[in-house]
């Protein structure tokens, strides 16, 4: 098996509403997408994947819709008030968590036509979470 990765650094801040300390007030990451692709056989040029093609879709994705963008869960009270504040936001269904951070970004690429085997969201440079399926 051949895996390839590429790495894409943004910008978020976030909180979760249910954790018991520093975590439930609002924060922010450099956080580190890392893309992986598995195959099996290598394309004629003899890649997994061109490292480009990535970088112009799910990279370009993660640029446009999650970077310096603050992350709350749909029934976050801060909802309303950042809307209407012009802030910019992602709703998420669940925590917004880096295993469900990872679990969207990994969904955009399979939407996107890359062939993702995993995505590793570091939030900080010694602390990560990973979704496959």
């Amino acid at each position: 098996m051949f895996n390839v990765s590429r790495d894409i650094h943004f910008s978020y801040g976030h909180r979760l509403l249910e954790h018991p300390g520093k975590c439930a007030h609002l924060h922010g990451h450099n956080g580190r997408a890392q893309v992986e692709v598995s195959s099996e056989k290598l394309n004629s040029q003899g890649m997994v994947i061109d490292f480009d093609e990535i970088r112009k879709s799910v990279g370009q994705w993660i640029k446009d819709t999650l970077d310096h963008k603050t992350f709350l869960q749909e029934k976050d009270p801060l909802v309303e008030p950042l809307k209407k504040a012009g802030e910019p936001i992602v709703l998420m269904k669940n925590p917004p968590t880096a295993e469900n951070i990872a679990r969207m970004i990994f969904q955009e690429a399979r939407s996107l036509s890359i062939p993702v085997s995993r995505v590793t969201l570091w939030e900080t440079a010694d602390s990560f979470a990973s979704y496959h399926e």
